[in-house]
């Protein structure tokens, strides 16, 4: 049976139930959230999910994202955030929605000793951007979109590979596998070296198939069928 050799799960959801049922996962060693999570999962006031959220957890790490477009409202809700708990990572856009890039403000907080997950990232140039400007010695994450990137039909393989490579001189910075489309996506991150994952509450709960056999696999999915049809009273 496949089991994750060394790379770190993170949970990749907004709601309240899911995040106090997985805390208890020996495998997840932090979470992820946005704003689109966040409002799929009804989430109304932001600062008071946030308090939640933290006073379910003890040990893991917890990402939250700024919610403005203005670098320097960024800055003070970037901040702001900063200051909910010591295993906060603040969440801050490579760009704007306009494309400027946020190395600058990125630079500022993390040389003020905020841990930064800088996120949206998708290219190699932006990887390089944000590796400059955690050049300190703050730990940080740069999240890149791996699945977004498939989704354009490219491999994220080979520019996470290189990315991985960029990161090597910066132990402090590590590298997390986002948007996560399948479960194989944590064996590949897994097997190139990747140190952080994150996924969803359904990929999450598929890990219990790792290294089941396929004819097993086979016999359920037929048996699938058959008692659907079966509850559904089709008759031919």
């Amino acid at each position: 049976m496949y089991t994750p050799s060394q790379i770190r799960l993170f949970a990749d959801v907004a709601d309240i139930e899911q995040i106090r049922r997985l805390a208890r996962h020996p495998l997840i060693a932090g979470f992820t959230t946005n704003p689109t999570l966040m409002r799929r999962a009804g989430v109304s006031d932001y600062s008071d999910f946030a308090k939640a959220v933290l006073a379910e957890l003890d040990q893991h790490v917890v990402c939250f994202e700024v919610v403005a477009d203005d670098f320097a409202e960024m800055e003070e809700q970037a901040r702001r955030i900063a200051e909910w708990g010591p295993s906060v990572y603040v969440k801050i856009p490579i760009t704007n929605t306009r494309g400027e890039r946020s190395a600058e403000l990125i630079r500022r907080l993390s040389a003020d000793g905020i841990c930064v997950n800088v996120t949206a990232v998708l290219c190699l140039d932006q990887v390089r951007d944000a590796a400059a400007a955690l050049g300190g010695s703050q730990a940080a994450i740069i999240s890149i979109f791996a699945g977004r990137i498939a989704d354009t039909g490219r491999d994220p393989i080979p520019l996470i590979r290189e990315a991985l490579g960029l990161l090597a001189s910066c132990p402090q910075v590590q590298l997390m596998w986002a948007s996560s489309r399948e479960l194989f996506n944590l064996v590949q991150a897994d097997r190139i070296g990747c140190p952080l994952i994150t996924l969803p509450p359904a990929l999450l709960g598929k890990i219990p198939m790792l290294g089941r056999t396929l004819e097993d696999l086979s016999v359920e999915t037929v048996r699938m069928f058959y008692d659907d049809a079966a509850r559904a009273g089709y008759m031919l």
